[in-house]
Protein backbone atom coordinates (compact mmCIF):
# COMPACT_ATOMS: atom_id res chain seq x y z
CA UNK A 1 0.00 0.00 0.00
CA UNK A 2 1.44 3.09 -1.33
CA UNK A 3 1.33 5.95 1.41
CA UNK A 4 2.56 9.78 1.29
CA UNK A 5 2.78 10.76 4.63
CA UNK A 6 3.64 14.25 4.87
CA UNK A 7 4.46 17.31 7.09
CA UNK A 8 1.17 19.62 6.86
CA UNK A 9 2.02 23.15 5.16
CA UNK A 10 -2.16 24.53 6.38
CA UNK A 11 -3.88 24.48 8.84
CA UNK A 12 -7.81 23.14 8.38
CA UNK A 13 -8.74 26.84 7.94
CA UNK A 14 -6.51 27.95 5.58
CA UNK A 15 -7.09 24.59 4.05
CA UNK A 16 -10.57 26.18 2.90
CA UNK A 17 -9.51 29.41 2.33
CA UNK A 18 -7.13 28.14 -0.28
CA UNK A 19 -10.15 25.98 -1.73
CA UNK A 20 -12.41 29.23 -1.73
CA UNK A 21 -9.41 30.87 -3.75
CA UNK A 22 -9.53 28.27 -6.40
CA UNK A 23 -6.42 26.98 -5.50
CA UNK A 24 -5.20 23.88 -4.21
CA UNK A 25 -4.18 22.82 -0.22
CA UNK A 26 -1.39 20.77 1.20
CA UNK A 27 -3.98 18.20 1.64
CA UNK A 28 -8.03 16.93 1.31
CA UNK A 29 -9.60 18.60 4.51
CA UNK A 30 -12.43 17.11 6.46
CA UNK A 31 -15.22 19.09 7.34
CA UNK A 32 -18.08 16.95 9.44
CA UNK A 33 -20.15 19.50 10.77
CA UNK A 34 -21.51 19.54 14.14
CA UNK A 35 -24.31 17.59 15.87
CA UNK A 36 -24.95 14.75 18.57
CA UNK A 37 -21.41 13.30 17.90
CA UNK A 38 -19.93 16.08 19.16
CA UNK A 39 -21.97 16.50 22.35
CA UNK A 40 -21.40 12.51 23.15
CA UNK A 41 -18.06 12.93 22.81
CA UNK A 42 -17.71 15.21 25.10
CA UNK A 43 -19.52 13.12 27.86
CA UNK A 44 -23.20 14.11 27.30
CA UNK A 45 -26.21 12.65 25.21
CA UNK A 46 -27.50 13.19 21.90
CA UNK A 47 -30.14 15.91 22.99
CA UNK A 48 -27.35 17.92 24.91
CA UNK A 49 -26.39 19.50 21.89
CA UNK A 50 -29.86 21.41 21.83
CA UNK A 51 -29.68 21.61 25.70
CA UNK A 52 -26.09 22.92 26.50
CA UNK A 53 -25.29 26.35 27.28
CA UNK A 54 -23.56 28.09 23.52
CA UNK A 55 -20.18 27.83 24.89
CA UNK A 56 -20.26 24.83 25.91
CA UNK A 57 -21.70 23.44 22.90
CA UNK A 58 -19.41 25.44 20.88
CA UNK A 59 -16.25 24.59 23.01
CA UNK A 60 -16.78 21.10 22.50
CA UNK A 61 -17.31 21.35 19.06
CA UNK A 62 -13.89 23.12 19.25
CA UNK A 63 -12.24 20.06 21.03
CA UNK A 64 -13.71 17.45 18.82
CA UNK A 65 -12.32 19.42 15.35
CA UNK A 66 -8.99 19.39 16.92
CA UNK A 67 -8.60 15.75 18.51
CA UNK A 68 -9.93 14.47 14.75
CA UNK A 69 -8.04 17.22 12.60
CA UNK A 70 -11.41 18.36 10.93
CA UNK A 71 -12.03 21.95 9.98
CA UNK A 72 -13.56 23.98 12.40
CA UNK A 73 -16.89 25.32 11.04
CA UNK A 74 -19.37 26.16 13.77
CA UNK A 75 -22.73 26.63 13.18
CA UNK A 76 -24.67 30.32 14.03
CA UNK A 77 -27.55 27.98 16.49
CA UNK A 78 -30.83 29.25 16.23
CA UNK A 79 -34.81 28.35 17.34
CA UNK A 80 -36.17 25.78 15.23
CA UNK A 81 -38.36 26.88 11.94
CA UNK A 82 -40.59 24.67 13.09
CA UNK A 83 -41.07 26.18 16.16
CA UNK A 84 -41.06 30.04 14.98
CA UNK A 85 -44.20 29.10 13.21
CA UNK A 86 -45.96 27.95 15.69
CA UNK A 87 -45.54 24.23 15.57
CA UNK A 88 -44.44 21.80 18.73
CA UNK A 89 -41.18 19.38 19.17
CA UNK A 90 -39.41 17.49 21.42
CA UNK A 91 -36.18 16.69 21.88
CA UNK A 92 -34.48 12.88 20.65
CA UNK A 93 -35.20 10.02 22.94
CA UNK A 94 -33.61 6.98 21.89
CA UNK A 95 -29.83 6.43 20.56
CA UNK A 96 -31.12 6.12 16.82
CA UNK A 97 -32.23 9.45 16.15
CA UNK A 98 -30.39 13.02 17.04
CA UNK A 99 -33.26 15.33 15.69
CA UNK A 100 -35.75 16.88 17.05
CA UNK A 101 -39.02 15.08 16.30
CA UNK A 102 -42.94 16.10 15.94
CA UNK A 103 -45.08 16.65 18.28
CA UNK A 104 -47.26 19.36 16.95
CA UNK A 105 -47.11 20.76 13.19
CA UNK A 106 -47.68 24.83 12.64
CA UNK A 107 -50.29 24.06 10.13
CA UNK A 108 -52.48 20.33 9.84
CA UNK A 109 -55.05 21.67 7.69
CA UNK A 110 -55.47 23.57 4.45
CA UNK A 111 -57.06 26.52 6.35
CA UNK A 112 -53.92 26.60 8.82
CA UNK A 113 -51.67 26.66 6.13
CA UNK A 114 -53.95 29.48 4.41
CA UNK A 115 -53.83 31.90 7.48
CA UNK A 116 -50.48 31.38 8.24
CA UNK A 117 -48.29 34.39 8.81
CA UNK A 118 -44.59 34.80 8.25
CA UNK A 119 -43.26 34.61 11.65
CA UNK A 120 -40.50 37.70 13.16
CA UNK A 121 -36.74 36.35 12.59
CA UNK A 122 -35.95 37.94 15.73
CA UNK A 123 -37.59 35.09 16.82
CA UNK A 124 -35.10 32.70 15.77
CA UNK A 125 -32.06 33.95 17.54
CA UNK A 126 -32.55 35.51 21.73
CA UNK A 127 -30.69 38.35 22.41
CA UNK A 128 -28.29 35.95 24.22
CA UNK A 129 -27.22 34.20 21.11
CA UNK A 130 -26.75 37.47 19.51
CA UNK A 131 -24.48 38.88 22.27
CA UNK A 132 -22.78 35.17 22.81
CA UNK A 133 -21.50 35.00 18.53
CA UNK A 134 -20.72 38.32 18.60
CA UNK A 135 -18.07 38.37 21.32
CA UNK A 136 -17.14 35.17 20.07
CA UNK A 137 -16.42 36.42 16.28
CA UNK A 138 -14.64 39.27 17.97
CA UNK A 139 -12.53 36.94 20.37
CA UNK A 140 -11.19 34.86 17.40
CA UNK A 141 -9.76 38.05 15.63
CA UNK A 142 -7.71 37.39 12.45
CA UNK A 143 -7.72 33.37 13.62
CA UNK A 144 -11.75 33.48 13.55
CA UNK A 145 -12.87 29.91 12.07
CA UNK A 146 -15.86 30.57 8.89
CA UNK A 147 -19.26 29.91 10.57
CA UNK A 148 -22.20 29.04 8.82
CA UNK A 149 -25.94 29.51 8.81
CA UNK A 150 -29.28 27.56 7.63
CA UNK A 151 -30.69 29.91 5.56
CA UNK A 152 -31.37 27.94 2.03
CA UNK A 153 -33.21 24.83 3.56
CA UNK A 154 -36.61 25.86 1.78
CA UNK A 155 -38.22 22.58 0.86
CA UNK A 156 -37.21 21.56 4.03
CA UNK A 157 -38.48 24.02 6.32
CA UNK A 158 -42.03 23.78 4.11
CA UNK A 159 -42.18 20.60 5.34
CA UNK A 160 -41.57 20.82 8.69
CA UNK A 161 -44.75 23.48 9.24
CA UNK A 162 -47.30 20.89 7.81
CA UNK A 163 -45.01 17.56 7.72
CA UNK A 164 -43.91 15.70 4.35
CA UNK A 165 -46.71 13.86 3.54
CA UNK A 166 -49.06 16.79 3.28
CA UNK A 167 -46.28 18.56 1.84
CA UNK A 168 -46.48 15.83 -1.25
CA UNK A 169 -50.07 15.39 -1.29
CA UNK A 170 -50.92 18.91 -2.10
CA UNK A 171 -48.36 19.08 -4.57
CA UNK A 172 -50.50 16.93 -6.57
CA UNK A 173 -54.33 17.37 -4.89
CA UNK A 174 -53.90 21.51 -4.29
CA UNK A 175 -50.85 23.06 -6.10
CA UNK A 176 -51.62 26.23 -4.60
CA UNK A 177 -51.39 24.70 -0.87
CA UNK A 178 -48.09 23.51 -1.19
CA UNK A 179 -46.93 26.89 -3.15
CA UNK A 180 -48.31 29.30 -0.27
CA UNK A 181 -46.17 26.82 2.07
CA UNK A 182 -42.88 27.01 0.06
CA UNK A 183 -43.36 30.68 -0.56
CA UNK A 184 -43.74 31.27 3.02
CA UNK A 185 -40.34 29.46 3.60
CA UNK A 186 -38.81 30.91 1.05
CA UNK A 187 -39.51 34.25 2.84
CA UNK A 188 -38.29 33.08 6.15
CA UNK A 189 -34.94 31.84 4.77
CA UNK A 190 -34.40 35.21 2.92
CA UNK A 191 -35.23 37.33 6.58
CA UNK A 192 -33.18 34.87 8.12
CA UNK A 193 -30.03 35.35 5.71
CA UNK A 194 -30.21 39.43 5.87
CA UNK A 195 -30.71 39.32 9.47
CA UNK A 196 -27.31 37.86 9.86
CA UNK A 197 -25.83 39.89 7.19
CA UNK A 198 -27.14 42.78 9.09
CA UNK A 199 -26.44 41.88 12.64
CA UNK A 200 -23.22 40.30 11.83
CA UNK A 201 -21.68 40.96 8.55
CA UNK A 202 -21.05 38.33 5.47
CA UNK A 203 -17.01 38.08 6.26
CA UNK A 204 -16.65 34.14 6.75
CA UNK A 205 -20.02 33.58 6.90
CA UNK A 206 -21.50 30.46 4.76
CA UNK A 207 -25.03 30.29 3.98
CA UNK A 208 -25.79 26.01 3.94
CA UNK A 209 -28.95 24.58 3.44
CA UNK A 210 -30.46 21.06 3.04
CA UNK A 211 -33.78 20.00 1.16
CA UNK A 212 -34.30 16.40 1.74
CA UNK A 213 -37.98 17.18 1.15
CA UNK A 214 -37.27 17.68 -2.60
CA UNK A 215 -35.28 14.03 -2.68
CA UNK A 216 -36.95 11.69 -5.57
CA UNK A 217 -37.97 9.48 -2.67
CA UNK A 218 -40.35 11.50 -2.19
CA UNK A 219 -41.50 13.81 -5.01
CA UNK A 220 -40.70 13.43 -9.22
CA UNK A 221 -38.29 15.39 -10.71
CA UNK A 222 -41.51 17.10 -12.87
CA UNK A 223 -42.53 18.62 -9.01
CA UNK A 224 -39.32 19.67 -8.47
CA UNK A 225 -38.91 21.61 -10.80
CA UNK A 226 -42.43 23.34 -10.65
CA UNK A 227 -42.24 23.82 -6.95
CA UNK A 228 -38.66 23.27 -5.39
CA UNK A 229 -36.33 25.37 -8.25
CA UNK A 230 -38.15 28.28 -8.27
CA UNK A 231 -37.87 29.35 -5.04
CA UNK A 232 -34.72 27.47 -4.24
CA UNK A 233 -32.84 29.92 -7.38
CA UNK A 234 -34.81 32.80 -6.11
CA UNK A 235 -33.15 32.71 -2.29
CA UNK A 236 -29.85 31.61 -4.07
CA UNK A 237 -29.93 34.41 -5.72
CA UNK A 238 -31.03 36.76 -3.22
CA UNK A 239 -28.94 35.41 -0.60
CA UNK A 240 -25.27 36.12 -2.88
CA UNK A 241 -26.83 39.44 -3.71
CA UNK A 242 -26.47 40.39 -0.27
CA UNK A 243 -22.78 39.78 -0.42
CA UNK A 244 -22.47 36.35 1.15
CA UNK A 245 -19.59 34.88 -1.47
CA UNK A 246 -20.04 30.72 -0.35
CA UNK A 247 -22.90 28.93 -0.32
CA UNK A 248 -23.33 25.34 0.70
CA UNK A 249 -26.06 23.45 -0.63
CA UNK A 250 -26.92 19.82 0.74
CA UNK A 251 -29.48 17.62 -2.21
CA UNK A 252 -29.93 15.37 0.78
CA UNK A 253 -31.26 11.31 -0.59
CA UNK A 254 -32.06 10.65 -3.82
CA UNK A 255 -31.38 13.42 -5.75
CA UNK A 256 -29.86 12.50 -9.16
CA UNK A 257 -32.47 13.19 -11.26
CA UNK A 258 -32.55 16.37 -9.91
CA UNK A 259 -28.99 17.19 -11.24
CA UNK A 260 -30.08 19.12 -14.12
CA UNK A 261 -32.21 21.47 -11.99
CA UNK A 262 -29.74 22.12 -9.31
CA UNK A 263 -27.42 23.52 -11.82
CA UNK A 264 -29.55 26.42 -12.60
CA UNK A 265 -28.81 27.41 -8.79
CA UNK A 266 -26.37 29.85 -8.37
CA UNK A 267 -24.12 28.73 -5.42
CA UNK A 268 -21.39 31.81 -5.47
CA UNK A 269 -18.18 31.69 -6.26
CA UNK A 270 -17.05 29.19 -5.83
CA UNK A 271 -20.01 27.07 -3.79
CA UNK A 272 -19.83 23.82 -2.17
CA UNK A 273 -22.14 21.28 -3.58
CA UNK A 274 -22.15 18.44 -0.77
CA UNK A 275 -23.72 14.91 -1.72
CA UNK A 276 -24.69 11.65 -0.25
CA UNK A 277 -23.49 8.59 -1.39
CA UNK A 278 -26.43 8.59 -3.83
CA UNK A 279 -24.84 10.65 -5.65
CA UNK A 280 -21.16 9.97 -7.26
CA UNK A 281 -18.82 12.45 -6.51
CA UNK A 282 -17.82 12.61 -10.37
CA UNK A 283 -21.10 13.03 -11.83
CA UNK A 284 -21.49 16.09 -9.15
CA UNK A 285 -18.35 17.74 -10.67
CA UNK A 286 -19.93 17.05 -14.38
CA UNK A 287 -22.84 19.50 -12.96
CA UNK A 288 -21.37 21.71 -10.97
CA UNK A 289 -17.48 22.42 -12.39
CA UNK A 290 -16.99 25.61 -10.96
CA UNK A 291 -17.67 25.03 -7.38
CA UNK A 292 -16.72 22.60 -4.74
CA UNK A 293 -17.36 19.11 -4.59
CA UNK A 294 -17.96 18.21 -0.95
CA UNK A 295 -18.99 14.19 0.40
CA UNK A 296 -19.81 11.29 0.28
CA UNK A 297 -18.02 8.65 3.13
CA UNK A 298 -21.05 6.29 3.84
CA UNK A 299 -22.35 6.76 7.19
CA UNK A 300 -23.36 3.02 7.76
CA UNK A 301 -19.71 2.60 7.32
CA UNK A 302 -18.76 5.18 9.93
CA UNK A 303 -21.45 3.67 12.39
CA UNK A 304 -20.70 0.17 12.30
CA UNK A 305 -17.81 -1.02 10.10
CA UNK A 306 -14.53 -1.89 11.99
CA UNK A 307 -11.98 1.10 11.88
CA UNK A 308 -9.91 -0.77 9.02
CA UNK A 309 -13.10 -1.12 7.04
CA UNK A 310 -13.56 3.26 7.71
CA UNK A 311 -10.09 3.38 6.71
CA UNK A 312 -10.84 1.93 3.25
CA UNK A 313 -13.85 3.43 3.07
CA UNK A 314 -12.51 6.79 3.55
CA UNK A 315 -9.24 6.20 0.70
CA UNK A 316 -11.63 4.95 -1.58
CA UNK A 317 -13.63 8.59 -1.48
CA UNK A 318 -10.46 10.48 -0.86
CA UNK A 319 -8.65 9.21 -3.87
CA UNK A 320 -11.63 9.39 -5.78
CA UNK A 321 -12.10 13.08 -4.58
CA UNK A 322 -8.74 14.23 -5.56
CA UNK A 323 -8.89 13.33 -8.97
CA UNK A 324 -11.59 16.19 -9.01
CA UNK A 325 -10.38 19.50 -10.70
CA UNK A 326 -13.10 21.21 -8.74
CA UNK A 327 -11.36 20.93 -5.34
CA UNK A 328 -12.54 18.91 -2.59
CA UNK A 329 -13.81 17.88 0.59
CA UNK A 330 -14.25 14.82 2.46
CA UNK A 331 -17.31 14.92 4.83
CA UNK A 332 -19.76 11.70 6.06
CA UNK A 333 -22.87 11.61 3.30
CA UNK A 334 -25.25 13.24 6.03
CA UNK A 335 -25.25 13.93 9.74
CA UNK A 336 -22.16 12.20 11.44
CA UNK A 337 -23.43 8.91 13.32
CA UNK A 338 -23.42 10.35 16.81
CA UNK A 339 -22.14 6.88 18.12
CA UNK A 340 -19.85 6.29 16.14
CA UNK A 341 -16.52 5.06 17.66
CA UNK A 342 -13.57 6.98 18.42
CA UNK A 343 -11.47 4.68 16.68
CA UNK A 344 -13.58 4.99 13.27
CA UNK A 345 -12.86 8.77 13.67
CA UNK A 346 -9.35 8.35 14.00
CA UNK A 347 -9.12 5.81 10.88
CA UNK A 348 -10.42 8.63 9.01
CA UNK A 349 -7.82 11.03 9.79
CA UNK A 350 -5.21 8.37 9.19
CA UNK A 351 -6.60 7.79 5.72
CA UNK A 352 -6.54 11.76 5.20
CA UNK A 353 -2.86 11.43 6.35
CA UNK A 354 -2.30 8.39 4.30
CA UNK A 355 -4.01 9.31 0.96
CA UNK A 356 -5.07 13.29 1.15
CA UNK A 357 -2.00 14.84 -0.13
CA UNK A 358 -1.51 16.62 -3.18
CA UNK A 359 1.44 16.31 -5.13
Amino acid sequence: MKVKTRKATMTNTERMEALFRRERPDRVPFSPGGGGFVSVYSGGSIADQYTWPLEKMYQAEKKACQDFDWVFMPTLRASSNRAVFGGEAALPTNKYSQAEYVVKFAAETVEEVMALKLPDVRAHYTPKMIDFYRKVRQKEGDNRPFFSVGCLSVMNTAAGIAGYDKLCKWMIQKPEVAHRLIRLAADNQIAIAQYIKDTFGVERVIATGANAAASNQLISPKHFEQFALPYLKEVHQKVLAMGFKHLRTHPCGEQNLNLPYYQQIPLGDPGIFYVGNEIDLGTAAQYFPNDIIEGNLDTTVIQIGTPEEVYQAARKVIEQGKSLPNGFILRQACTMPPYASVENMRAITRALNDFGWYD
